[in-house]
């Protein structure tokens, strides 16, 4: 018997660190605007992820800066799009219009990766969509055009996003200095946003709650990285929709929110999409 794709299923670990993130996400929005917030996330990561590489004495000279310093930027352009589709849509259909960067994700292979996935690994990406918006029931009204079209862009930038990482992946950058560009332009952006806004002040007992977010963030795109980095493409993205699962189930533990049958079978959906990429990612040889 074969044994699961372990290199893809790094997403699995990204998905809880982006799904713990979340939690502590809508527990800091109580206070916080969404611009500190991704401020926080940032600086707290980029402490933790720069601790780390000055006690590895680790290089962070790269023979392709250009390429990082992209990766970096359209990353940051896709989070502040997902914001903004977040502030001015309902929270469910700011998700599903991001988490369709999966299914851009196999339109753009064939041309920016030359791989071109076996049709069996798109339709389990379909699938995955599928559950995600049985599950969250987005809503678009006309006068959300705006906010949903840019919704929508944040999804492509996303899609564009990992296929830079996979780039990276192919010219041997380490995960962890993919993460440190990434997370200093994010500090960098978020922290100019945030002088546009009302600041909040921030006390000793926020610390808990702004540097878990940094921490998990950080190890969310640790994982996602070396999954999109070692393991296939498309498994890794239809993985990634397992964070919409374990989202609704921190809602169902820490909010008593109530799933219905539709959303428990939403689930079981999503759960069948990565089953089933997974299995085909073993018969590809």
């Amino acid at each position: 018997m074969k044994l699961p794709n372990l290199k893809s299923l790094w997403m699995l670990v990204a998905a809880l660190g982006f799904a713990i993130m979340g939690v502590l996400v809508k527990i800091g929005a109580t206070k916080f605007s969404s611009a500190e917030l991704v401020f926080y996330r940032s600086i707290f990561g980029l402490i933790v992820i720069y601790a780390y590489i000055f006690a590895k004495k680790l290089p962070l000279k790269t023979p392709v800066f250009t390429k990082q310093m992209s990766r970096g930027l359209v990353g940051f352009v896709s989070l502040v799009l997902f914001f903004y589709a977040i502030a001015h849509l309902p929270l469910a259909t700011a998700i599903t219009l991001n988490y369709t960067s999966p299914l851009f994700l196999a339109l753009l292979m064939p041309f920016l990766l030359q791989e071109r996935p076996k049709n069996t690994l798109f339709i389990a990406v379909i699938l995955g969509f599928v559950g995600v918006v049985l599950l969250l029931k987005p809503t678009v009204t006309g006068k959300d055009a705006l906010a949903g079209a840019l919704g929508l862009a944040s999804g492509i930038g996303a899609a564009l996003a990992y296929v830079q990482v996979k780039q990276l992946g192919n010219v041997n950058e380490p995960d962890w200095r993919t993460v440190f560009y990434f997370t200093l332009i994010s500090t960098i952006g978020a922290g100019g946003w945030m002088l546009l806004q009302h600041f909040t002040r921030v006390i000793w007992q926020d610390l808990p709650l702004l540097l878990g977010l940094g921490v998990s963030a950080t190890i969310a795109q640790l994982a996602m990285t070396r999954a999109y980095r070692t393991g296939n493409t498309l498994t890794v993205a239809s993985l990634a929709y397992v964070t919409v699962i374990l989202a609704s189930l921190f809602g169902v533990l820490l909010w008593q929110e109530q799933l219905s049958a539709s959303e428990w079978l939403a689930i079981g959906l999503i759960i069948l999409s990565g089953i089933i990429s997974v299995h085909v990612t073993q018969t590809i040889k």
